[in-house]
């Protein structure tokens, strides 16, 4: 339906008066889907939460650990805790169907917490390409080049950035007029996409300017991170031993694969153009962002592939197994 249709499915209670109001399409209406549904998204969102913070305190609490890589990816870690919370509550208390209305404003803070952090995941991951481009193909200049100093100016500068795109973006779509006064948003939180299908009149230059920031975030990174791996696959073909070209590769495989699914994700939900099918796709596009992603974080890119974090794992094993012992 065009954005104004009063004939629209997603809008409810036309008539009625006051400030605007969403709701959430619930994804099932049986009980025992929603059950189900519920222990298992909650079972998700713990797991995200144990992965990820053990990988916070193993590299905090290991001197061994204090490197630029693993600086950067327990900041990724702490992203993704900050980034599931943003949605999964909320999610989690909407799943039975109560129908619970979100005002504007809650849903404009969600979708600028939302999308901040989901650019500034963005941009991290580029940050942490270009760490590796350093440590592979100029390792003499490494502790030069990524200092202490540097790495925190450009995680600081990655979230400012993202913080500068995303605000201007969120304002843009929730200053909108909204045809009624409570609405049904197609998906599980407060999205650019399913917002903006929402508003009143012509929406072509907001989704335009929908497109032209996720261009920045996502394509402007993607292409900084191929031209990376470009220099640094052409840096490991030249490693004789065949021993050192798979340490250089086990560096950098987890990364490219969490890469691509988050990149491709993302610019399948951001970057393609509207259809009328493509808000269910959408939702089971974002449930793999939200969930499976900061998943796949502490289980492949650490704990699976990188001997040294195992190890310091096992340390704080032996060492809690020790004073229960004692």
């Amino acid at each position: 339906p065009l954005p104004g249709d009063m004939s629209s499915p997603n809008i409810l209670h036309l008539n009625q008066s006051g400030p605007t109001e969403f709701v959430f399409r619930v994804f099932t209406t049986s009980p025992r889907i929603q059950a189900l549904l519920f222990c298992f998204f909650l079972l998700l969102y713990v797991m995200i939460l144990c992965g990820n913070t053990t990988i916070i305190c193993i590299v905090c609490t290991h001197s061994s650990l204090h490197t630029p890589m693993y600086f950067f990816l327990s900041n990724l870690s702490f992203l993704e805790i900050c980034y599931t919370t943003t949605v999964v509550p909320l999610m989690l208390s909407n799943i039975f169907g109560a129908q619970k209305p979100i005002p504007l404003a809650g849903c404009s803070a969600q979708m600028f917490i939302f999308l901040t952090l989901g650019g500034d995941d963005c941009f991290l991951l580029a940050i942490m390409a270009y760490d590796r481009y350093v440590a592979i193909c100029h390792p003499l200049h490494y502790t030069l080049i990524m200092t202490q100093k540097r790495c925190i100016q450009l995680v600081v500068g990655s979230l400012s950035l993202a913080l500068l795109l995303e605000l201007q973006l969120t304002v843009l779509i929730c200053t909108l007029p909204f045809c009624g006064h409570i609405l049904e948003i197609n998906h599980f939180l407060c999205d650019a996409p399913p917002v903006l299908r929402l508003a009143c009149g012509d929406i072509k230059m907001h989704q335009a300017i929908l497109f032209m920031v996720g261009t920045l975030v996502l394509t402007v990174p993607f292409l900084l991170i191929s031209i990376s791996y470009i220099f640094i696959a052409n840096t490991i073909l030249r490693i004789r031993s065949a021993e050192g070209r798979r340490r250089a590769f086990s560096t950098c495989s987890s990364h490219l694969s969490v890469v691509l699914l988050q990149y491709g994700c993302a610019s399948l939900v951001y970057m393609r153009p509207r259809s009328s099918t493509s808000e269910d796709e959408d939702r089971q596009l974002a449930l793999v962002y939200t969930f499976v992603i900061p998943l796949l974080n502490p289980l492949i890119y650490t704990l699976r592939n990188k001997d040294d974090v195992k190890n310091a794992l096992k340390k704080v094993i032996s060492k809690k197994a020790a004073s229960e012992n004692l």
